[in-house]
């Protein structure tokens, strides 16, 4: 390990005037021999390194969704080739180059960080032996070999002995214990932020063997850092303590605010932002906005989730437009079918449909009407013989003798009564058969 660090002597003394810096702002405070002092001044210069390397994460997050993009053309080369093994590798480069795709682009802010890991050991390994090393010298030196936190002083490791430890001014029992809880928060804070990762930012519906590495990842990166934990300083324990929460509450940002399409994430961030624009009637803010683009422009291509997203604008009565905006439309809104194909018009509304009892009470009290209708027309005097037109006015008697006559004794045509009772407002065309209980 000291040849590692060695290997990076260059950064050393940048690494140790940041700390230097830091330790004089927070001397101040806490005093210059605290445990506090040197303890926030390597906390501060982790939130440093990690702000600067927010561009390298971005792409890190990139190279990530377009290494997972790829993942089913690469299976599909993998399994063509898989006895040339040569031809495989090129058939990947070439894939690679097209998609403008770099792998590497993924490790990108753990190498960028691992120079100021390593000069961070090889500083503290320094103030553990007595040695000069960068600014860091004289009553500096001797005021970081002063500095315990909770007991345990900043260049003191899980494996030294007792002896080496009473010489920094503490006992091996705190050294093990306070080393030890960092080292669990350390492999927990790590296994966390893999999992995270796994459950709720991949794709679900793709399957491929990039999703086995990740899961098996998150398995083996704790046990990692709990084996080679025990040889690390409580300083450097601190730094990559530090630096496995930011990397976990990033993450937990990035996740919120810009999840994986297809992901479980990306189905909460959807429903969130639906509720958000249903209730104002607007988008807020450019990253939303950004995302309703993007949707909207996908058309055919859009997951499950974003077309429920869109099917949940619509129901509100809120449309999305192609520059990320929604405006309120009043008339019915074209919906989408389950592929993501717009529909051909609004339902239909059909008419209600009346039940068979509903139709029989109905034919019942229009033959009880006409039958009244026909019965005052019979208890009128009729001393005189009706007119060819009025006997066509009148309905046609239903009695048995009538029937008999045909209609024809007065010179009244068959169906005449028929007629007459279309004319009195009766409705036109077939005419649905009366209930039994209608005949008299």
């Amino acid at each position: 390990m000291d040849t590692i660090a060695s290997l990076f002597s260059f950064i050393t003394t940048p690494v140790s005037w940041v700390i230097v810096q830091f330790h004089s702002v927070y001397g101040k405070i806490f005093g210059p021999d605290t445990g506090w002092a040197w303890g926030l001044s390597i906390v501060s210069l982790v939130i440093l390194i990690r702000i600067c390397l927010i561009p390298l994460f971005v792409k890190q997050i990139k190279a990530t969704r377009a290494m997972q993009t790829l993942q089913p053309e690469m299976k599909k080369i993998q399994e063509r080739y898989k006895s040339d093994k040569q031809r495989q590798s090129e058939e990947m480069m070439k894939l690679y180059k097209e998609s403008g795709t770099n792998p590497l682009s993924s490790c990108l802010p753990i190498l960028a960080q691992s120079p100021f890991f390593f000069a961070l050991y090889h500083v503290l390994n320094g103030i553990a032996t007595g040695k000069e090393i960068g600014v860091i010298d004289g009553p500096l030196l001797e005021s970081a070999r002063k500095a315990h936190i909770v007991g345990a002083p900043l260049a003191a490791k899980f494996t030294d002995s007792a002896d080496k430890v009473a010489s920094l001014g503490a006992t091996l029992t705190d050294v093990r214990v306070v080393t030890a809880v960092m080292i669990v928060l350390m492999s927990a804070s790590q296994f966390f932020t893999q999992r995270q990762l796994m459950t709720k930012n991949v794709d679900t519906t793709v399957k491929t063997p990039f999703m086995q590495q990740q899961k098996m990842l998150m398995y083996v990166f704790p046990i990692m850092f709990a084996v080679f934990g025990i040889n690390f300083p409580v300083g450097v324990l601190v730094y990559w303590l530090t630096t496995n929460v930011w990397t976990m509450g990033q993450q937990m940002f990035v996740i919120r605010r810009n999840p994986t399409p297809g992901s479980k994430a990306q189905a909460a961030f959807l429903e969130r932002l639906q509720k958000q624009v249903t209730h104002h009637k607007k988008v807020r803010g450019r990253g939303n906005t950004n995302v309703i683009k993007a949707i909207v422009a996908k058309g055919r291509d859009r997951n499950e989730f974003e077309r429920k997203f869109i099917n949940g604008l619509t129901k509100a009565g809120l449309a999305a437009q192609a520059d990320g905006t929604v405006v309120e439309s009043e008339s019915a809104v074209l919906t989408e079918t389950e592929d993501g194909a717009p529909a051909s018009g609004p339902k239909r509304q059909q008419p209600k449909r009346q039940s068979k009892a509903k139709r029989q009470s109905g034919a019942v009290q229009g033959a009880a009407g006409t039958g009244e209708a026909g019965a005052t027309k019979a208890t009128e005097p009729s001393d005189a013989k009706p007119s060819l037109e009025k006997t066509a006015a009148e309905p046609k008697d239903d009695s048995p003798k009538t029937k008999q006559a045909g209609g024809n004794k007065q010179g009244t045509p068959p169906g005449s009564g028929q007629r007459s009772r279309a004319k009195s407002g009766q409705r036109k065309g077939q005419q649905r058969p009366k209930h039994p209980s209608s005949k008299k």
